[in-house]
């Protein structure tokens, strides 16, 4: 390894982009509405909504302002959290990592201007819309450049058997979706939601560090694949049924449900995530059960259908996994809200 130089903490970035007094109470607000819908004291669901990758920030403004309006319209029965990803898993370790390695896609990697970025775009996100935001927690050691500003968080398929993603999430005091893994066994989702939700104490970010454990952490269906490496869907009525079964069993809290509607659920066809979203609705209408476990939606979505190479320059289209674009959103917001 070659060390190249220190980054700054995350107190000291903080201190020279900080969060408004303002700013703050908006996002409390927003937590507490969230975590009511995750806890059964809501009947709302959530919709963890936008683009693959956050990989521009005029783009990602312009479309979390267009949610914003989208919100309004849809307020007595969602709560729309942006999906604002600033870091992105690789299968093989190539490609666009996401906006903390390089602020410019175009350009090489600079940590420094990219932790700078991704916490100037979750804020203006909150500053510009009034919308707090949902970010992947790929690496642990960077949540506390944007735990002030985080309404939601996700550990993905790759992570979720990580024990210290597993132990950091224990002390995060809001929503955090574990997926499934990559092979479709939930007994591994559920035993991280299970640490997640139980005190820990280990090391972090070079401290000793105690936490309480966090009654938030839920499940994220996001389908697998099998051993010959065919997308397997795992969002149908009775893949529901089991998860729930499987949920009672284990005796967690807030037994709670995102399904993601794309990746293997879709084989990433981005253009079924309607489809999925409206049989899941459809299973809880047929199942108190699946209906009181089903806390909302993971979607991906941008302004422009689909997805491009980095150097195209299409404005508002993912240069990582494809999206449906603004049209379709739109139309699948207001569906969802009038099927709940």
């Amino acid at each position: 390894m070659n060390f190249k130089r220190k980054l700054p903490v995350p107190m000291e970035i903080k201190e020279q982009y900080p969060l408004t007094d303002g700013l703050a109470k908006v996002k409390a607000a927003r937590d507490l509405e969230i975590a009511d819908i995750f806890t059964g004291k809501s009947d709302k669901m959530v919709l963890v909504i936008g683009p693959c990758s956050a990989d521009r920030e005029d783009a990602v403004l312009d479309y979390c302002t267009r949610l914003a309006r989208l919100q309004e319209k849809v307020a007595d029965k969602l709560v729309l959290i942006p999906r604002v990803y600033t870091n992105k898993p690789r299968t093989t370790g190539d490609g666009y990592k996401g906006l903390v390695h390089q602020p410019d896609p175009e350009k090489e990697s600079d940590m420094i201007g990219g932790i700078i970025a991704i916490r100037r775009l979750h804020t203006a996100v909150l500053a510009e819309t009034g919308l707090s935001t949902a970010d992947e927690m790929l690496y642990p050691d960077n949540y506390r450049y944007l735990s002030d500003l985080l309404s939601y968080v996700a550990i993905g398929a790759r992570s979720v058997e990580n024990q210290e993603h597993r132990l950091t999430s224990s002390g995060i005091d809001i929503p955090v979706g574990m997926k499934n893994p990559t092979s479709g066994d939930i007994s591994v989702m559920l035993n991280s939601i299970m640490a997640a939700q139980h005190p820990h104490t280990f090391i972090y970010r070079g401290w000793e560090v105690d936490t309480t454990g966090n009654p938030l952490a839920h499940a994220i269906m996001r389908g697998y694949v099998n051993r010959h490496g065919e997308a397997i869907p795992n969002y149908h009525f009775e893949d529901l049924e089991h998860l729930y079964t499987a949920y009672c069993k284990k005796g967690l809290e807030n037994v709670a449900l995102v399904v993601d509607t794309n990746h293997s659920n879709s084989a990433k066809k981005y253009g079924e995530q309607p489809r999925i979203a409206k049989e899941v609705l459809h299973a809880c209408r047929h199942s108190d059960d699946i209906k009181k476990m089903t806390k909302g939606f993971m979607i991906e979505s941008y302004i422009e259908d689909g997805s491009q190479k980095i150097g195209e320059g299409i404005y508002g289209k993912s240069i990582t996994d494809p999206c449906i674009g603004w049209a379709g959103t739109e139309r699948l917001v207001l569906d969802i809200a009038d099927l709940i």
